[in-house]
């Protein structure tokens, strides 16, 4: 059960001028880059102004710390934060925010939470597979196969002038020797400069300021001490027994409701059942249920067995032939 949004929409403001995007269309030259013409005509299409979301209550928390248990501290901070937004003319305002653990223990699954919660936008930039800067914040329009980054894309193309920006393993982040991949993120986890965040391909300012950032690492020691140093450090660790059972129900519901096929099954695992995922990290819960509940459909049961339950098998790698 997710928990119930109770930040209404507060108003709107202008993440970009629209003069100033009339006149850098009229100012291009008949062989400009087509696509930066075409963006250009998207800005003025869609309009400068998003809305922004702010608390005029504090939002039903209660279900995210059933269903996160070992995401405590970050919830119980985040709750502070928006306490403060109430009864003033803030919108959400939350510090730039870095969750360390090892893989697999829902951290990205919680980032994904926090943007239901705050019922804004949601961008994800997963660096693993990233090798260049310019995908966080574009690449001159001069260059082959240019393109605006993640975070003007972002908020172009959302609602929202304070969307939840994810930064996914921000320690798997290579350079290809040209580019800084995270050279961009100085500038943006900075209010200051966040204002008049530039993309490259753009050229135009953005006001990036209003943007929630999580993200996500296993170990800090491949991230620039400069970087880790604007960041609110948690270190997330696996949950307890309890927890983890807390857990595997909510994941065992979650996938049970979200198909047609799942009124077939008992609205909750029986607790050897429970027993079972719960010695499971958070992410391979999700396969090993989804997995199970096939696994129970093949043998014409319709209730997950212990037996079903088999850690690994929805991520290891199979032959295909004859």
């Amino acid at each position: 059960m997710s928990a119930t949004v109770t930040i209404p929409i507060a108003g709107f403001k202008d993440v970009y001028e629209v003069p100033t995007v009339e006149k850098a269309l009229q100012e291009l030259s008949p062989s400009a880059n087509e696509a930066l013409r075409a963006v250009y005509e998207k800005m003025l299409r869609l309009g400068g102004q998003r809305f922004t979301v702010k608390p005029s209550a504090l939002p039903e928390m209660e279900n995210l710390f059933q269903e996160l248990p070992n995401f405590a501290v970050v919830l119980e901070d985040i709750r502070k934060h928006l306490a403060l937004c109430v009864d003033s003319n803030d919108s959400i305002e939350l510090p730039p925010m870095l969750l360390l653990g090892e893989p697999g223990i829902g951290k990205t699954h919680f980032a994904r939470k926090l943007a239901h919660l705050l019922g804004t936008g949601f961008g994800f930039v997963p660096m693993s597979s990233l090798t260049a800067g310019w995908v966080l914040s574009g690449a001159s329009s001069q260059s082959k196969n240019a393109k605006p980054g993640k975070v003007f894309d972002t908020f172009l193309n959302g609602e929202y002038a304070n969307p939840v920006i994810v930064v996914d393993e921000l320690d798997k982040a290579s350079s290809d020797g040209q580019y800084d991949p995270l050279g961009a993120l100085y500038e943006l986890l900075e209010v200051e400069t966040a204002t008049r965040f530039v993309d490259e391909f753009v050229e135009l300012p953005i006001d990036a300021s209003g943007a929630v950032w999580l993200a996500t690492a296993n170990d800090t020691s491949r991230i620039p001490e400069p970087l880790v140093n604007r960041l609110t450090v948690y270190e997330i660790e696996r949950p307890d027994e309890a927890g983890s059972v807390r857990i595997a129900t909510t994941i065992y519901s979650e996938v049970r409701n979200a198909h047609d096929w799942g009124r077939q099954f008992p609205e909750a695992p029986s607790e050897s059942t429970l027993e079972r995922l719960a010695g499971l990290p958070p992410r391979e819960m999700r396969r090993a249920i989804q997995s199970a509940f096939g696994n129970a459909k093949l043998a014409g049961r319709t209730e997950v067995s212990p037996d079903d339950v088999q850690p690994g098998s929805g991520n290891r790698r199979r032959k295909i032939g004859f």
